[in-house]
């Protein structure tokens, strides 16, 4: 390597570099570069070009000579400029003008290494391929024609596949293999992505000529298939088959037909034909014609209610009177000329496992009609009623079409479970779409969003359930006849237990009819102890605890059947009571009456406290306590003012009311409302006044005014 020291002018490149043996043409347009121009002239056209990155000069730079220079029709003047070697810079000089001068030492490659000579033939063969990738085969030709190792490693400078830092790299690596390493290892990254890109460009264009070539023997095939009779052309053959023995209303049909047109135009390739088949099976399954025979055996359908339920006994003459109803239009012709059902939706409303569903089914089965149920609870969009438009992908009937098509007649029983349940939001308001849907006067042409036609739901016998009534949508509750299940007895609940669940609970725990005997009394001990409800669910819970304990100590060995299970074994199996009847306790004391409140789950029992207290005046007023809501309030508020203003009628001293007033409601974590607390508090009231105490075998509902009216009671 030999060294030359010489002061010459720095020109500065942003975010350029060149590199020894290239030939560039710059554009002196900075006052730099035209002060580095003019020093260079002085000293014979000699400059050292150093690249400036991010403000920062390089280490070394290129000496190179102005070769020749000229102006740009705008009046730019441009040099050519060609490096001749490196430069390392040293310190700067003073010296004419203002362009910065320093000192170089200049490099020259020394005489190169046999390692480096086999380097530079990979170098060229690897730049070799990417030229020729890339469709620059003069260039490579060009490359072909040099020796040098340096010069060829200095090539890198025309690369543009190399960052101007890559490129600072090899301008300051002196050694000649050390360059010839890092442009190598360089280059063959670049080769792999190339070769990588070409592959992914062949193969998606192969994909492509492949797919190309598909869909031209796919339309030979179909149209040889198309002159055999075969293939889509039976497809479409099938539909119209179908659609001709389906039954369909005529305009139902003539829109049938409609899209069986587009189905016969369409390709398979095309989107639109798969959406159309489904569209097409969805009208073909529905049952346009297809019915059941209604069954009008009066005192059959009574055998049959009975069998099903135990007690109930309005709620069935209800649905008798409904069946008697029906038998007579259809004797009498009248539904055959209105073309209308009996107009009759009759709503079970009731807490929950008193049966609702299951009546149901009771009568689809008195009346021998198929049955289905849609579960109402909790649904926010009006689609899952009405269907969504076949312009979203996913695209579905609603559930009433979807009910029909399950139940495969175009008159069954669908049951409406929980529609006090349904809610509304943006996506629209389900309540008001099941308008339609339960309206004699309009469902006989309800409309789907996906099937875009007229479906006749006049024969079908909805049958809506839900837990209470007032939270039903208004408009929707007037189209509805209320038939109220409020629970069962005692004595009910021990025959259904008997009657109903004892067997279904035998059977899903393993066991054999007669290997386990369960009493009257265990059953009524499970009913008054175990459970709280005004359904029979928590009471089937029990009985299948029961029969579980049974078994397992049957499979054990340490019984063997029969087992019976009296009011001791459910003690031993159950454990300790979860409920007792406190009432008399309760009111052993002056001032506590029992209350009744009806809930969603059925009801349950309150009992409200009051007592008095010395205070500083009178009528000092009333505390109330047990998280008791606005209407409550009122209730207690108005129960004072009534007493106090009936003392005498009552038999109460009122020096006793000009106490401070205290009334409690116990359980005071559970919020408590309701309009039906006002005849308790005044027992209570009464009751702390005169010192008797409150019969323990009473319970009391009913609001009461100022004038001690009781209001009529609500939810009973």
């Amino acid at each position: 390597m030999e060294v030359d020291t010489q002061v010459l002018p720095i020109l500065p490149l942003e975010r350029a570099v060149i590199l020894p043996h290239m030939a560039v043409t710059l554009s002196m347009e900075s006052s730099e570069a035209k002060e580095a121009l003019a020093a260079a002239r002085a000293e014979q056209g000699i400059v050292l070009v150093v690249p400036r990155i991010n403000g920062k000069y390089a280490r070394v730079g290129t000496i190179a000579k102005i070769e020749d220079t000229g102006r740009l029709p705008n009046g730019s003047e441009v040099v050519v400029i060609r490096g001749l070697t490196r430069g390392i810079i040293g310190a700067g000089v003073p010296g004419v003008g203002s362009a910065l001068r320093v000192q170089v030492e200049a490099v020259s490659d020394d005489n190169a290494s046999a390692r480096a000579f086999e380097l530079s033939r990979e170098y060229k063969a690897i730049v070799e391929n990417l030229l020729e990738q890339g469709g620059a085969s003069d260039a490579a030709r060009f490359l072909r024609g040099m020796s040098d190792p340096g010069q060829i490693a200095d090539t890198a400078g025309y690369s543009p596949i190399l960052s101007p830092e890559q490129k600072v790299e090899v301008l300051e690596t002196i050694d000649v293999e050390q360059r010839l390493d890092k442009v190598i290892a360089w280059g063959r990254e670049a080769l792999a992505e190339s070769s990588l890109k070409d592959k992914i460009r062949t193969d998606v264009t192969s994909g492509l000529d492949k797919a190309q070539r598909e869909h031209l023997l796919r339309m030979q095939m179909d149209a040889i298939r198309k002159e055999l009779g075969e293939g889509d052309d039976d497809i479409v053959g099938e539909y119209r088959k179908k659609i001709e023995e389906a039954g369909m209303p005529d305009a139902v049909r003539a829109e049938a037909e409609r899209e069986l047109e587009r189905l016969e135009r369409s390709t398979p390739q095309n989107p639109e034909h798969g959406w159309i088949r489904t569209y097409l099976d969805w009208m073909v399954e529905l049952p346009w014609s297809r019915r059941s025979d209604d069954t009008f055996d009066i005192a059959e359908a009574r055998r049959i209610l009975d069998a099903d339920h135990t007690g109930l006994g309005d709620v069935k003459d209800r649905i008798i009177e409904f069946l008697a109803v029906k038998k007579l239009r259809s004797d009498r012709g009248i539904a055959t000329a209105s073309g209308r059902g009996s107009g009759a939706i009759i709503t079970l409303v009731g807490p929950p496992g008193v049966g609702k569903t299951s009546l149901g089914e009771s009568v689809a089965r008195a009346m021998g009609r198929k049955f289905a149920r849609v579960s109402l609870g909790g649904i926010h969009d009006e689609a899952e009623i009405r269907g969504h438009r076949r312009t979203y992908v996913g695209a579905l009937p609603g559930r009433i079409a979807r009910a029909l098509k399950e139940a495969g007649t175009n008159n069954p029983v669908i049951m409406l479970d929980e529609i006090d349940k349904v809610g509304a939001d943006w996506r629209g308001d389900p309540s008001s779409a099941l308008l339609e849907v339960l309206d004699p006067a309009q469902n006989h042409s309800f409309r789907d969003h996906y099937l875009e036609v007229d479906l006749d739901l006049s024969d079908v016998l909805f049958i809506p359930t839900a837990n209470v009534w007032d939270t039903i949508p208004g408009p929707l509750l007037d189209r509805m006849e209320i038939v109220t299940l409020d629970g069962y007895t005692e004595d009910e609940k021990v025959l259904i237990g008997r009657n109903h669940l004892l067997g279904r609970q035998i059977e899903r725990n393993g066991l054999h009819e007669g290997e386990v005997e369960v009493t009257d009394d265990a059953l009524r001990h499970i009913v008054g102890d175990y459970t709280r409800e005004a359904g029979v669910r928590n009471l089937e819970r029990e009985l299948g605890k029961v029969l579980r304990k049974a078994a397992t100590k049957i499979a054990a060995g340490e019984l063997t059947p029969p087992v019976v299970v009296d009011a001791e074994a459910v003690r031993k199996f159950l454990g300790k009571p979860k409920f007792h009847f406190e009432a008399a306790e309760r009111t052993e004391v002056p001032g506590v009456a029992t209350g009744l409140a009806v809930t969603g789950a059925g009801g349950d029992v309150l009992f409200i406290e009051a007592t008095s207290m010395e205070s500083g005046g009178s009528h000092s007023g009333l505390t109330l306590t047990g998280q008791l809501g606005d209407v409550m309030k009122e209730s207690a508020q108005i129960a004072l003012s009534y007493v106090r203003a009936h003392a005498e009628q009552l038999g109460v001293d009122p020096k006793a009311l000009d106490r401070r007033i205290h009334v409690h409601v116990p359980a005071g974590a559970v919020p408590k409302d309701g309009p039906s607390a006002g005849v308790t508090m005044v027992t209570a009231l009464v009751s702390m006044a005169t010192g008797r105490n409150v019969r323990s075998d009473v319970g009391m509902t009913g609001e009461v005014t100022l004038n001690g009216r009781v209001l009529p009671i609500g939810g009973v």
